[in-house]
């Protein structure tokens, strides 16, 4: 009979230790993902554009690292319903998978980013929301990516070498999306853009949603909009 190997002799102590083993998930973090049909995405970023030049957006006239942001009252602005729409439907299925049970979600502030060559943002969180989310309009190579980081406070006591990095041992997952992408997450998820490697202007929507019984005076965004470098 052949000498059994390290991996069948493992599973057979198992098999005898253990009758039966399981994982057991808990407290997960969510980012959900649509893509946009492209009939529905490309006249609809054009519009977007077109709606930030009549804004005064710094569409030609950003220097290399600096980034801009519109006022967050976009959302109560004709030009960029058709965004809103879109991020209502989305937050709509977000909250039938978490089965969250509510009497309406309003979207408390929506702005553009506007991001030169080189510019970046660091790691932030949305306070006083239940949702945050993004949309992207244009995303060169190089400008193509989010980062979300671990939540979890304690998580990097130890960190010992991993054999490949997964969802279960990584304290950051870089998500890729591209013109016509979607993300929805919670408002309480760290996330961090890194610097623009493209030659060209990044630009993306952000958004902010809370329940219709909180939204009318905690939910609006706490910075101020403008130019920064």
């Amino acid at each position: 009979m052949p000498e059994r190997t390290e991996s069948e002799r493992t599973e057979l102590t198992r098999s005898v230790r253990f009758e039966k083993t399981d994982i057991l998930r808990m407290f997960p973090s969510f980012v959900w993902k649509a893509e946009l049909a492209r009939g529905v995405f490309q006249p609809m970023n054009a519009a977007l554009i077109a709606a930030l030049g009549e804004i005064g957006a710094p569409l030609s006239s950003l220097r290399p690292e600096q980034s801009w942001q519109s006022p967050h009252d976009l959302h109560e602005r004709a030009p960029f319903r058709a965004l809103i729409d879109c991020v209502q439907a989305a937050a709509q299925g977000a909250l039938s998978y978490l089965k969250v049970s509510h009497a309406g979600i309003l979207v408390s502030g929506c702005w553009a980013n506007v991001n030169a060559p080189g510019a970046a943002h660091p790691e932030h969180s949305h306070p006083n929301n239940y949702l945050s989310g993004v949309y992207y309009v244009r995303t060169p190579p190089g400008a193509d990516t989010i980062d979300f980081h671990d939540p979890r406070p304690q998580a990097g006591i130890v960190r010992p070498p991993v054999t490949a990095l997964t969802a279960e041992n990584t304290d950051e997952v870089v998500v890729r999306v591209t013109e016509g992408t979607l993300l929805l997450f919670p408002a309480w998820l760290c996330h961090s853009v890194d610097a623009n490697a493209s030659q060209e202007l990044r630009i993306s929507f952000s958004f902010n949603l809370m329940f219709r019984s909180y939204a009318e005076t905690m939910a609006r965004p706490l910075w101020e909009p403008g130019t920064r470098s």
